[in-house]
């Protein structure tokens, strides 16, 4: 092996490391009882791991994580598939189609995308409240939704200039409409990308925390993340609880980069400008 090669390899390995030391911490905090971590979760002299922690943080009595995570899934998936279709169509339209406010709009996507949600907190809650939908779920998703219509449309226009026209021009000479082009040439070809978009969205939804917090108060409402704190208690911190409930929550979206994984590696194409 060349060393330019040897030294890219040993680079990732540190790199891949230092991501993964803190897990191991927060993993073996969450396995291993409190008397075995007081020397370090990488002492182990003594090893005795339970899943007690994993049942108290699913089964607690004030922020039950069963309810909190069936909570984060009934918002999750609408605001994962609603702008993954709106934006998707958004996307193809930006990518083919030339109207004379088509670089000013491709210029505001753009500029949305760098808005920080923190910036428009109160906007956003003022909005929802005269709406009546502040503490229901059809508000956080509808703001989810406006938040990934932008990032979701840039994505798959980047993605869909990447795509030959010559079988679109194909299907419209033998007399094919726009949409029907859009659902039966253009869309089985874009799967890599819409697993990908799909991914990114739903573990951004799903891990998010700010908006559920200015949105969603109501204790029987309350999403997986937002019932992780709730587990602190006032006068002693279970780190093991916390930690556990932590890990509970990371696996929905891992298990869904797993099953998505080979549309994500291939739809990552579509980052790239043409």
């Amino acid at each position: 092996m060349k060393p330019r090669s040897m030294f890219v390899s040993l680079l990732g390995w540190l790199v891949a490391l230092v991501w993964i030391l803190p897990f191991m911490g927060v993993l073996m905090t969450a396995i291993r009882p409190l008397d075995e971590l007081l020397n370090g979760w990488w002492n182990f002299a003594t090893f005795r791991p339970t899943i007690n922690n994993f049942s108290g943080a699913w089964n607690h009595p004030t922020a039950a994580l069963s309810r909190g995570m069936l909570n984060s899934l009934i918002v999750a998936i609408p605001a994962t598939l609603l702008p993954l279709f709106l934006a998707t169509m958004a996307g193809y339209g930006l990518s083919r189609y030339r109207f004379k406010l088509r670089t000013p709009l491709l210029a505001l996507v753009i500029i949305a995308l760098a808005l920080p949600q923190q910036t428009i907190a109160v906007p956003i809650f003022q909005m929802m409240n005269a709406l009546n939908l502040v503490d229901t779920y059809l508000g956080l998703i509808i703001v989810h939704t406006a938040w990934g219509i932008p990032w979701i449309a840039f994505f798959m226009r980047n993605f869909f200039t990447t795509i030959p026209k010559a079988m679109e021009e194909a299907a419209r000479i033998d007399g094919a409409s726009d949409i029907t082009i859009f659902f039966k040439v253009v869309l089985p070809l874009a799967m890599p990308a819409i697993g990908s978009a799909f991914a990114l969205q739903f573990t951004w939804v799903w891990s998010d925390f700010f908006l559920a917090l200015i949105l969603i108060y109501s204790p029987d409402k309350l999403l997986a993340t937002q019932r992780i704190p709730l587990m602190r208690g006032v006068y002693h911190v279970d780190w093991g609880l916390l930690s556990s409930a932590a890990i509970l929550v990371m696996v929905v979206p891992i298990v869904v980069y797993l099953v998505l994984q080979r549309y994500y590696i291939k739809g990552m194409v579509g980052w790239s400008l043409k």
